[in-house]
């Protein structure tokens, strides 16, 4: 009962998504207003029938935003997650396959990347790099690459200790053919699960990094940068925080329940 009760909750997280990517992509179509656009004589408007969701310190209206900042969102967690997967598989394949020198060194490496903060390390890339959403996006897939790095080498070593694949070695099956047929089709469970969990954080690094000024640069849409602009009027237009905030945990929250429910569901050993 409980099982299916989170069914039921885990499709409105998915409805949830495809709504929010569906209104990123017809942004233009659906979007009352432009999202850059300043109106100064209704700056601080409250939310009514023109503005839904009110209008911020410049007159802009906040509904436009939320809905062209779902674009920022979403596009850093596709990407930033995407370049963590392929480091962090090419990196796990190799230490998992390789001799004990090579795990012992790629290893070294990722646990030295995981021994910092994230934030701290998501700023020191970002200053390294330079300020924009390519270089945010670049960034937190360095970051969470290490994750998918030792979960793949973890997955991989005790893969290639089962019987089929050293079956496949001993009628002298290429590794490459080996880790394409028969490894990486068996880690991909996890790796998805992982990827809807890492798509979730890298929303959130994003925002942050926008809230320090070190993301997406205005006038450009985003969710972090409204809430930049809204910490100074929370008493005076609450409504600036409000919807962006909102939106920003609606949508991580629905990231990382899909991911906990694909968790269970890919999970041999749990009971349904």
């Amino acid at each position: 009962m409980a099982f299916k009760k989170k069914n039921w909750i885990f499709n409105i997280a998915v409805l949830f998504i495809i709504l929010l990517g569906a209104a990123a992509i017809a942004a233009p179509l659906i979007a009352p207003h432009s999202p850059t656009d300043q109106h100064i004589e209704k700056r601080f408007s409250p939310p009514d029938s023109i503005n839904i969701m009110g209008t911020d310190n410049f007159g802009r209206d906040i509904l436009s935003r939320i809905i062209y900042g779902s674009r920022s969102a979403l596009l850093v967690g596709i990407v930033s997650a995407t370049i963590a997967v392929v480091i962090g598989m090419c990196v796990g394949l190799w230490a998992g396959l390789g001799g004990n020198i090579a795990d012992n060194i790629l290893m070294l490496f990722m646990d030295s990347l995981l021994s910092f903060p994230t934030i701290l390390l998501a700023i020191t890339v970002v200053s390294f790099f330079g300020y924009g959403l390519v270089q945010v996006m670049s960034a937190i897939g360095i970051i969470y690459s290490p994750v998918f790095a030792r979960l793949v080498r973890a997955e991989t070593l005790a893969i290639k200790t089962e019987s089929y694949i050293e079956a496949s070695r001993a009628l002298g099956t290429p590794i490459l053919k080996r880790v394409v047929i028969h490894i990486i089709p068996n880690l991909l469970g996890k790796v998805i699960v992982q990827y809807t969990i890492t798509f979730a954080l890298a929303i959130v690094i994003e925002a942050s990094l926008s809230y320090l000024g070190l993301g997406t640069q205005p006038p450009t849409p985003s969710w972090g940068l409204m809430l930049k602009d809204a910490k100074n009027y929370l008493i005076q237009a609450p409504w600036m925080a409000v919807y962006p905030g909102l939106a920003l945990a609606f949508t991580v929250f629905a990231f990382n329940l899909i991911g906990d429910t694909l968790a269970e569901k890919l999970n041999p050993r749990v009971l349904r």
